[in-house]
């Protein structure tokens, strides 16, 4: 009997993945722990195991479909064995393009082409799109299982620009029919039709590209717009005496490699007077929850980065109590992770503080964007010169490093977060003897 494999439930914050690529296809032998696919969740690619040894009968999902977990993905059997999609997933109508797949096996017939006037229904997704683009669906010819209309078809009915009475208009009285009309998605309406006394130019069509918006892009785009809508931010802007960062960093570089220290980075430095800066203004290591503020005992550093697959934050817990060197391991590490696309979803959640960093794209400053329930978020920018002028009067150029605390105004005050700048200000200025604490 034909069994279900489901989308593995991924850490506690996932709830659905997307199916990237089938690494098998129907009719061909699985065994236990074989690859059928890979998925993307909003936060690192995974690899879907095969639960059961058979031949793979049906996948559930196409490629690019979004799937709850423990959702079931495919169907394996005995080669020939016919099978019925799950029920829910063939009429529970909010579930995505179930409905869309016509499972094939090599005992089961292709679905008989129907006319459009045959058809038994639309798919949900198919009648969205048809709206969207000013399509009558019954207009659309179906291709789904027992005379359905899916979404490809009614993608395929898409390249006819003109409404219907438009078309016909158009024709009975030799109109000219512009390239987008006024209608939805740009189709064009009777009332976009034009008298045709010449032959028109056609006006250059732009190009465009559409993306969808999903995985880490679609989770990114619904955070920031709720940390806009739920706090009130405010960012102050400073800079901080960058020539202890620079003498550390050069001294580290050139040290004994046996020592491990030539991999500490600037942005490690600031991470680790961060962390030490928050021990002293516990204000600022803490959630705020709208009816309450939960304050943290040790510092779990959010650290932004970019990746090919849009902003990760990995979280690296307790890192008020590591030394710098296991900082900066802690940091790489999570990063590589980020970058490859293998960090578990357990090590996204968490942070009590994120620090980010832009300062290699030459940005000197920037507003930061909390990540909430955060109360703050420190924006680090590049090292430039700064007109200093001493005791004497003498002007001189220093090196300082740009600093951009954004904060919660519900949660912290602003002379607050100015004391929490300063202070940090003056533990990067000396960094070599915070090291020492």
């Amino acid at each position: 009997m034909a069994q279900q494999v489901v989308m593995p439930k991924q850490g506690n914050s996932v709830e659905s993945c997307i199916i990237v690529e089938w690494k098998v296809k129907v009719g061909d032998k699985v065994a236990v722990g074989d690859i059928l696919c890979s998925a993307e969740t909003d936060k690192s690619t995974i690899e879907v195991e095969s639960t059961v040894e058979g031949v793979l009968l049906a996948q559930l999902y196409a490629e690019g479909d979004e799937v709850p977990v423990m959702q079931g993905i495919a169907m394996i059997g005995e080669a020939g064995e016919n099978v019925e999609l799950p029920t829910e997933q063939v009429q529970e109508e909010t579930k995505p393009k179930a409905e869309d797949v016509v499972v094939e096996t090599k005992a089961a017939p292709v679905a008989a082409s129907v006319s459009a006037a045959q058809a038994v229904g639309a798919s949900p997704r198919a009648k969205a799109l048809a709206e969207k683009e000013g399509m009558l669906i019954s207009s659309v010819q179906p291709s789904g299982p027992k005379g359905r209309i899916i979404e490809r078809d009614v993608l395929a009915a898409k390249g006819q620009p003109l409404s219907p009475l438009a078309r016909q208009k158009a024709l009975d009285e030799n109109l000219a029919a512009p390239q987008q009309g006024s209608g939805i998605g740009g189709r064009v309406l009777a009332s976009d039709l034009v008298t045709s006394t010449s032959p028109v130019a056609a006006a250059p069509v732009d190009e465009v590209t559409e993306i969808p918006v999903k995985g880490v892009r679609k989770v990114t785009a619904r955070r920031m717009m709720e940390s806009i809508h739920s706090t009130c931010q405010l960012t102050l802007h400073a800079w901080a005496d960058a020539r202890a960062l620079k003498r550390l960093r050069a001294d580290f570089k050139a040290s004994n490699p046996e020592l491990g220290l030539a991999g500490i980075t600037i942005n490690d430095l600031v991470l680790f007077a961060v962390s030490r800066t928050l021990q002293q203004f516990p204000a600022f290591n803490a959630h705020f929850l709208g009816d309450k503020i939960v304050r943290y005992a040790h510092v779990h550093l959010g650290v932004a980065t970019d990746t090919a697959k849009g902003l990760l934050v990995p979280v690296l817990r307790n890192s008020d109590v590591l030394s710098l060197k296991q900082l900066s391991l802690g940091v790489k590490a999570l990063v590589g992770t980020c970058k490859d696309g293998t960090i578990a979803p357990d090590d996204l959640t968490g942070s009590t503080f994120t620090v980010s960093n832009v300062g290699s794209f030459g940005i000197e400053a920037f507003t930061p964007v909390l990540n909430v329930p955060e109360v703050a978020i420190l924006g680090v920018g590049t090292i430039a010169l700064k007109p200093v002028e001493d005791e004497d009067g003498d002007v001189a150029f220093i090196e300082h490093i740009g600093l951009s605390l954004t904060m919660d105004h519900q949660a912290v005050d602003g002379a607050d977060a100015a004391r929490f700048l300063r202070s940090l200000m003056d533990n990067i200025a000396k960094i070599d003897l915070l090291l020492a604490l």
